[in-house]
């Protein structure tokens, strides 16, 4: 007799051992897929739900921990799907059958485009997001792109590198920068999108936390709005966003406070689940605003009101966040965080960005917003090769 230990990250080591058992291939990727772990955390549930998941756990065999109003429940997927299902479950806990149907849908089928304006990204590839920032003062590549000349000229050289949005910023968010007035921010990124869309580089995105930014952006050719704030900068930006015949992409970033004030409120229990719930009330102001959920993307904010242990521990939960069942976009790109880790200096951050990227990628973002496009592609190629069955 041998044994031998399988691979638990991921469904293909099942499936491969099925099928070189003569298993035919969809039902050994049913199988496999139902073999994996699933862990979720319930929160703000009534005692007579916690006393029933224990119940329904003792009975099922799956793992439980609870405190007050809370329960953790961790088993095979296959094991923990029947509490989402209405025949399949016990009345007092039909209340948790929202939440299971769409951590269970984010889980098994997650979102395969984004919808922007005029068209529809595909998410089975990675989506290499290049920064062309037109300011004069931001943390990186501050003053480099500010003329129209340099800046298209760069993004030329973003697009040949395989991005497949650029996204342009006239305002940095650097820790302690300044605030742009409206007038100026328009006046730095109107002319740069309607130069790349009349040059056929788009789809461009628009960094900005400004609905009438946003607005001046959209009608200059913009297919996407990248608010860093989550809508909690400009209210009025999601209405601008779902406004009749914009139909833009919108991505919801999460950052608490603002550049000034940010570094002071990283302060968290568990820093992904919180992330994640801040997210998720952001998505749900844009939906209500008129925002189609299929043109959401979320960003958990790396470098925004985090540490580096928070950036690190953060990365290692993306998941978390993936499990929102909106696209994740991550911009990792040269962050502080990165330097903590590599002792390099901003310049020479891009191997460990391509590096985190990669990591994301595993871990369920499918959009990265990078400076370097060419060096991040590369990672993402080799990331996204060991997942190509999945």
């Amino acid at each position: 007799m041998k044994a031998t230990a399988l691979a638990a990250h991921t469904p293909e080591a099942v499936r491969a051992a099925l099928a070189a058992r003569g298993w035919d291939p969809q039902p050994a990727w049913f199988a496999a897929i139902g073999m994996q772990p699933f862990v979720v955390l319930f929160e703000d549930i009534t005692e007579t739900e916690r006393e029933a998941l224990v119940r329904w756990s003792t009975r099922s065999g799956a793992d439980i921990l609870t405190g007050d109003g809370w329960a953790l429940v961790a088993a095979a997927a296959s094991r923990l799907a029947p509490l989402g299902r209405h025949d399949r479950t016990t009345a007092d806990l039909e209340g948790l059958i929202p939440e299971l149907v769409r951590l269970f849908t984010a889980w098994a089928d997650p979102p395969r485009v984004w919808r922007i304006a005029g068209a529809e990204i595909a998410l089975a590839e990675p989506l290499l997001v290049g920064i062309l920032n037109v300011t004069p003062d931001s943390f990186s590549d501050g003053g480099r792109f500010a003329d129209a000349d340099a800046a298209l000229a760069h993004a030329e050289r973003l697009k040949a590198d395989g991005a497949g949005l650029l996204d342009v910023g006239g305002e940095s968010t650097r820790p302690g920068a300044r605030a742009v007035p409206v007038a100026e921010e328009i006046e730095r990124v109107v002319p740069v999108i309607t130069a790349l869309v009349r040059r056929g580089l788009g789809p461009v995105s628009v960094d900005t936390r400004k609905a009438a930014v946003a607005q001046a952006a959209l009608e200059a050719g913009a297919a996407v709005v990248n608010d860093v704030s989550g809508l909690a900068h400009d209210p009025a930006l999601a209405g601008t966003v779902a406004a009749p015949g914009g139909g833009a992409g919108l991505i919801l970033m999460h950052m608490r406070g603002t550049p000034d004030t940010m570094d002071g409120l990283a302060t968290y229990h568990h820093v992904a689940v919180e992330v994640a719930a801040e997210l998720r009330a952001a998505a749900e102001r844009a939906e209500a605003a008129g925002v189609a959920r299929g043109a959401i993307a979320v960003d958990p904010g790396f470098g925004f009101a985090k540490n580096p242990e928070q950036n690190w521990r953060l990365l290692d939960e993306l998941a978390t966040i993936a499990g929102l069942g909106y696209p994740v976009v991550v911009g990792p790109s040269r962050k502080r965080f990165l330097g903590a880790a590599t002792g390099r200096p901003v310049e020479d951050r891009d191997r460990a960005t391509a590096a985190a990227c990669a990591l994301a990628w595993e871990r369920g973002a499918r959009g990265f917003r990078v400076h370097d496009v060419a060096l991040a592609r590369e990672a993402l190629l080799v990331a996204r090769a060991t997942t190509l069955a999945r």
